[in-house]
C-alpha cells in the first residue's frame, strides 16, 4: 500500500526545489501529484506540472461535482486565487507512493480524506530572513513582479504555521534547508524509513 508524501513549508523554504529533486526518482520512487490552481501562471511554470491551471468557472464545476479533496483560499492584492487538490483519478494508494505540495492545512484537510496511516508529513524549515531574501529574489525575475503579494504571504506564514497550528497536527520533526543537498539526504532517508 502507497503513501502521499506532503511536503509543507513556509513561503520560500525550498519547496519546490526539494519537490522537484524528489520526483526525479532517483532516490525514491514517487509519483506527483498535481494540484489545481485559480492563480495566474507564473513564469518557468507549465500546465499540468507544478498545478493545473484553471479559472474561477472550473474550481466550481469540480466543487459541484464533488471531486475537491481539499482547498485552500487567499485573498490576495491581485483578487481571489485558490488551491486544491482533486479526486480526478491520478492517486491510486494501493498501487503507488506519491508526493505533493501544500500548507498545514492542506494536509489535515488530505489526512481526515486518505487516513493518517496514508499521510507522511515532511516540513521544510529556514530562517525568516533568508527566506525573506530568496522571495524577493525569485518575485524580480518575474516579468510583473507582484511585491504587495510576496508581502502578504510571507506574513501570513506566521499564522499558517503556528507552533500550537503544528502541534495538533502532529508535526513534530522539520528539515531545515539551509543546506540543499543535506536536506535532500535527511528527507530521503526519512521517507525510506517510512515507506
Amino acid at each position: 500500500m502507497g503513501k502521499i508524501v506532503y511536503l509543507m513549508g513556509k513561503s520560500s523554504t525550498g519547496k519546490d526545489t526539494i519537490y522537484k529533486e524528489l520526483i526525479k526518482g532517483d532516490a525514491v520512487a514517487l509519483k506527483a501529484i498535481v494540484p489545481y490552481t485559480t492563480r495566474p501562471i507564473r513564469g518557468g511554470e507549465s500546465e499540468g506540472v507544478e498545478y493545473h491551471f484553471t479559472d474561477e468557472a472550473g474550481y466550481e464545476d469540480l466543487s459541484s461535482c464533488g471531486k475537491i479533496v481539499e482547498e485552500r483560499s487567499y485573498h490576495t492584492f491581485h483578487g481571489l486565487w485558490r488551491y486544491f487538490t482533486v479526486d480526478d483519478g491520478q492517486i491510486r494508494l494501493d498501487e503507488e507512493s506519491y508526493l505533493t505540495i501544500g500548507t498545514l492545512e492542506g494536509y489535515e484537510n488530505m489526512k481526515a480524506y486518505f487516513g493518517a496511516d496514508k499521510m507522511l508529513p515532511v516540513m521544510i524549515d529556514l530562517d525568516g530572513g533568508l527566506r525573506l531574501q530568496r522571495a524577493l529574489d525569485r518575485e524580480r525575475e518575474q516579468e510583473h513582479p507582484k511585491y504587495e503579494e510576496l508581502c502578504r504571504r510571507f506574513l501570513a506564514d506566521s499564522e499558517d504555521f503556528a507552533p500550537d497550528k503544528m502541534e495538533r497536527a502532529g508535526i513534530d520533526r522539520a528539515f531545515y534547508n539551509d543546506d540543499l543537498p543535506r536536506c535532500l539526504d535527511e528527507i530521503v532517508r526519512y521517507i525510506k524509513e517510512n515507506i
